[in-house]
């Protein structure tokens, strides 16, 4: 390889735009993200669930340590490693990698999904105290944590072991502190096994709903019976899990798969950031319950109806273009070309706003939130953090998509000039 060369392969790895803040963000965000979820937690759980009480209402000491909680978490992703390496349902190819290749992954989370519930189902059976789970919510998260920053360790030091190829773009950039946050390696794997693949919708994922059951079962127990406002939480929340579950091979087109490296960010995001503050609605009404009158119920169902039918019929309808455009039901769509020989959905959902999906992510998590009424704001965290979320992962899709396809991307936005809420931004 020639000198020069050379240089410009060095320049693209380690100048790549850093993320996030670049090394500030990767030394404050692993730092800041994990207290907040114990922080939230023991807010969720405590009489004046007031994020803006100080002193902020903190677990004791006592509260902080519990034995069966590493052996409930460790079991938990051993049950899902097991199942993810069964020969359940089909294989799928990934996108065409750097090096010409593509991975195969196994389609097989909505059965874990169904074997997890039937477990469930027989441990209540057996009178297993689910609700216990409460208890555990905070011993739970600080294992969860430890086990995020261990599996990151892990993963960047076996990351100088890996290929040029296999790293990920954006994170190799030679600074260590930024590294280990972004992550170094794409797609790393054990043999056959996808540690990022897996840890993107399984035990995190599934987890997330076992913890709405444990604090619906603590209803149980406190109450006699869960309450409405409890019950369309928890069905909320499945069908958004199932949904995605169900259509787990769309995830393999992906940011997270495509493109982040698998370090920190994903890591803790997956197995600690999902599971203990996506379902803060649900330990929040164990400790205050809401009466919500029919008329309420309705329009928050409708409300959650509409959010997922945009979310599910705009995801679907970018999937069969990107796998047959000339499918029947996106054949007659309007395109623009692009340099790439790919082209851009100008009609349809993705004429309406550049992301519809998020657009209807958003109403979701408004409806998971409104069964909690409006005299705390805790339960509204989520809404709040999704939609900043959603807000920075559209303006990184942005960048990347005027990167990748220039001048057809400019013709794109003049076209569909609103991103995300139509009229509005």
């Amino acid at each position: 390889m020639k000198p020069n060369s050379q240089a410009l392969k060095h320049k693209s790895s380690h100048d790549t735009e850093r993320e996030f803040g670049g090394t500030l963000g990767a030394v404050c965000i692993p730092v800041f993200l994990p207290l907040t979820v114990l922080f939230l937690i023991s807010v969720s759980r405590s009489p004046e669930a007031s994020v803006l009480q100080w002193p902020p209402s903190l677990p004791s000491t006592e509260q902080l340590w519990d034995p069966l909680a590493p052996v409930i978490l460790l079991g938990w992703i051993g049950l899902h490693a097991l199942l993810y390496m069964m020969p359940l349902g089909k294989v799928s190819e990934g996108l065409v990698l750097r090096d010409g290749t593509r991975l195969k992954y196994p389609i097989n989370g909505f059965h874990g999904l169904c074997v997890s519930g039937v477990l469930l189902m027989l441990f209540l059976g057996l009178g297993a105290p689910l609700g216990y789970l409460f208890e555990l919510l905070v011993p739970l998260a600080i294992c969860s944590i430890a086990v995020s920053f261990l599996f990151s360790v892990y993963l960047y030091i076996r990351s100088f072991w890996a290929p040029s190829h296999a790293l990920a773009v954006g994170g190799n950039t030679g600074n260590p502190l930024y590294d280990f946050f972004i992550g170094r390696e794409l797609n790393p794997r054990i043999g056959n096994f996808d540690l990022k693949y897996f840890c993107e919708l399984r035990p995190g994922l599934i987890g997330w709903l076992v913890i709405n059951l444990g604090m619906l079962m603590k209803e149980v127990e406190l109450r006699g019976s869960p309450s409405l406002a409890m019950i369309l939480v928890n069905s909320f929340q499945l069908l958004y899990v199932a949904d995605a579950l169900w259509n787990e091979e769309a995830v393999l087109t992906t940011m997270d798969i495509v493109h982040d490296g698998f370090g920190f960010m994903l890591v803790f995001g997956d197995l600690a950031w999902v599971p203990f503050t996506y379902g803060l609605q649900a330990a929040f009404l164990v400790v205050h319950p809401q009466t919500l009158s029919s008329l309420g119920a309705a329009v928050i169902i409708a409300l959650n109806g509409i959010g997922y039918y945009i979310f599910r019929k705009s995801n679907s309808q970018k999937n069969q273009f990107r796998r047959d455009p000339t499918h029947p039901s996106v054949a007659r769509l309007e395109t623009i070309a692009t340099a790439t020989g790919k082209r851009l959905l100008v009609s349809g959902w993705w004429g309406l706003v550049r992301h519809p999906n998020y657009l209807g992510d958003l109403l979701m998590a408004l409806a998971w939130s409104l069964p909690c009424g409006f005299s705390h704001l805790l339960p509204y965290f989520y809404v709040i953090y999704f939609t900043v979320l959603l807000i920075h992962r559209e303006d990184r899709d942005e960048r990347q998509c005027r990167a990748k396809y220039g001048l057809a991307w400019d013709t794109y936005c003049r076209r569909v000039p609103y991103r995300i809420f139509p009229y509005i931004y």
